[in-house]
């Protein structure tokens, strides 16, 4: 397991989840590093790293790719495409994630946390989702969700992500995070 002050949450300072990641990674003195891009509204100001044009680009996918991956229809805007390219980001800096959210009956996780949670499977990275309409924690094994009892981080860097609007379930579940993997 590692350490708080060895350990870096890499997230996209969205308002939800991300916000509630950041604000744990601050109280227990983890590094943040928030990805961000021009004109997106940050919910959190601590560690931000605003991507460039060049490296916004560098996550750069398809989105007929991920439509058909996800079975869902994007539509490709200036803003939407950033958004991906940002979450392209914080999966790829990551060595696990851990998503706040809610699972589809496809499989899928919900909204465009989803891509972020594609993304981790596609590069075989420990994945966690926080389902809150289930009220559990789940892991990608195998090729299907499972329960995962209460998962701590184990990695130095990690990625805290998922929904704009988690209930008080979800937030508790991201403290509970925290308390577990960098209590004493």
């Amino acid at each position: 397991m590692a350490s708080a002050s060895e350990s870096t949450l890499y997230s996209g300072a969205a308002t939800g989840a991300e916000a509630a990641f950041g604000a744990a990674a601050e109280r227990w003195n983890v590094t943040e590093v928030n990805y961000t891009f021009a004109g997106h509204a940050d919910a959190r100001t601590r560690g931000l790293k605003e991507l460039s044009p060049t490296e916004l680009k560098r996550g750069d996918v398809s989105l007929t790719y991920v439509g058909r991956m996800m079975n869902r229809v994007y539509r490709d805007t200036p803003l939407f495409r950033k958004v991906l390219q940002s979450i392209w980001h914080q999966i790829n800096s990551a060595q696990e994630v851990f998503v706040v959210g809610a699972i589809l009956p496809d499989g899928h996780v919900k909204g465009g946390t989803g891509w972020g949670a594609e993304f981790a499977k596609l590069c075989n990275k420990p994945l966690y989702v926080f389902d809150q309409d289930r009220g559990h924690w789940l892991k990608w094994a195998e090729g299907t969700w499972k329960s995962a009892g209460e998962p701590v981080i184990t990695e130095t860097a990690f990625c805290g992500t998922g929904t704009r609007s988690p209930t008080d379930a979800g937030k508790a579940a991201i403290d509970a995070l925290f308390e577990r993997s960098f209590g004493s």
